[in-house]
């Protein structure tokens, strides 16, 4: 009960990644972990516990055991979901009303944004005498709503419509002369002369719920990803200390493609694990030799069974929230998860008595990707692509198992709490 009200919780109180991973520093910080600046050089101490962010959207933390370096263990995840974002220049007038002109962010369901209380969140960035510095903003109020035409003016709207972001998609704020820089401002406790610029987005109101006979399900928006956040945080925070580095990733921009200085297209996880083996052990290749013997866990979230359309998974590998951790495979490594990876995963969750599902997609429906294999590509080790089982995913609302919260807690401090020794010899001892 604990947990699934701390996830709850935590999805209220981060409306954008930049929110999210605020949070997720105080925790670290509250926990001991110091954090460190990209900008100065490491020292790093036996036992020592550190965390770093970039851009204010993605967030690496990490504990030094006492034995030095050994290899890593990694839990990944992102802080992005799909939403609107206010453009450069949002603000317009439209039949009397103050609109706001948005673009997406990400591959949403745009139907499930309609006829819902909505606001603003983000972060500003405001002139001061000495330069620019950036500020976060949530205006915890119900601001807009982007609303739908009636049926008499649209009488096939329940056969299907084609929605579009330009036309379809622009909320309604105010009536005309209504400022919502001014109320951003306000809310951010600045004058609005003094925002240089900002990256601020629309964000569903609705909090966070347990629904069901025996409050079986969450529903919620943005379980995808921060489910996997919060979670994986739980088990970093909860695992003892171990002879390895423990690592845990939260990374933005993985629903635009993670190419970003902040993604995990980027050079931030392999620049800060170089960083701690130079701090660690300044050898030549000692790095090269860590990486070799890893293992990184991709955590986001996976797709249930969809009761009303059980024809569009396939048979043998389609799962079920509430029913364990879902490893998720894909022969196009979408997910990277090969039959190593997957075997070492599922002993780690066995030994610590947590049900695992296993997912792939039919083989005539594509499925979506994730930030294992382009991680991979920058870090090389074994990886396995995990998640919870949800519906609805890209929603405005999205629905998940309770019971499945303390299933990946448990699951992920099993796997930072393992020795995982990878050999040159293929052999791999999990102790």
């Amino acid at each position: 009960m604990d947990a699934i009200k701390g996830l709850m919780d935590f999805i209220d109180r981060a409306p954008t990644a930049f929110h999210a991973v605020a949070a997720i520093r105080a925790e670290l910080e509250a926990a001991g972990y110091a954090c460190l600046s990209e900008r100065e050089r490491w020292q790093l101490e036996p036992g020592g516990r550190y965390c770093l962010t970039r851009n204010g959207s993605s967030v690496i933390a990490f504990r030094v055991p006492e034995g030095g370096l050994n290899h890593f263990q990694i839990v990944a995840s992102h802080s992005d979901s799909p939403a609107f974002k206010l453009k450069p220049n949002p603000a317009r007038t439209s039949q009397g009303c103050a609109v706001l002109n948005v673009e997406k962010y990400g591959g949403m369901l745009m139907s499930t944004w309609l006829d819902r209380p909505l606001s603003i969140a983000g972060r500003l960035v405001v002139a001061e005498e000495d330069g620019l510095r950036t500020r976060l903003v949530n205006v915890d109020a119900p601001l807009a709503v982007i609303p739908n035409m009636p049926i008499h003016f649209n009488r096939s709207a329940n056969d299907g419509v084609a929605w579009n972001a330009q036309v379809d998609m622009q909320p309604v704020y105010g009536m005309e002369g209504a400022d919502y820089l001014q109320t951003v401002a306000e809310w951010a406790g600045v004058e609005p002369e003094r925002v240089a610029g900002g990256d601020l987005f629309l964000y569903n109101r609705d909090r966070a719920t347990r629904f069901g006979v025996d409050g079986a399900f969450i529903s919620a928006p943005r379980l995808d990803d921060l489910e996997c956040a919060y979670t994986s945080l739980r088990a970093f925070l909860a695992a003892k200390p171990t002879g390895h580095v423990d690592v845990y990733c939260v990374f933005d921009n993985e629903e635009v493609g993670s190419g970003t200085k902040q993604g995990a297209d980027s050079t931030l996880l392999i620049e800060t694990l170089r960083r701690i083996a130079l701090a660690l052990d300044g050898a030549p290749q000692a790095l090269e030799a860590a990486i070799a013997g890893s293992f990184m866990v991709s955590a986001d979230n996976a797709h249930a069974a969809h009761p009303n359309h059980p024809d569009k998974y396939d048979p043998e590998n389609r799962t079920f929230m509430n029913g364990g951790v879902v490893v998720k495979s894909n022969a196009n490594q979408k997910y990277t998860t090969d039959g190593v990876s997957a075997a070492v995963f599922e002993r780690i969750c066995a030994g610590a008595g947590v049900p695992t599902q296993r997912f792939a997609n039919r083989s005539d429906v594509p499925g979506g990707s994730t930030l294992g294999n382009i991680a991979n590509a920058h870090a090389s080790m074994n990886t396995v692509d995990i998640g919870l089982a949800q519906l609805a995913m890209h929603s405005a609302m999205e629905t998940a198992g309770a019971r499945d919260v303390e299933h990946m807690i448990r699951a992920l401090t099993a796997f930072y709490e393992a020795e995982i020794d990878v050999r040159s010899d293929g052999w791999i001892e999990i102790k």
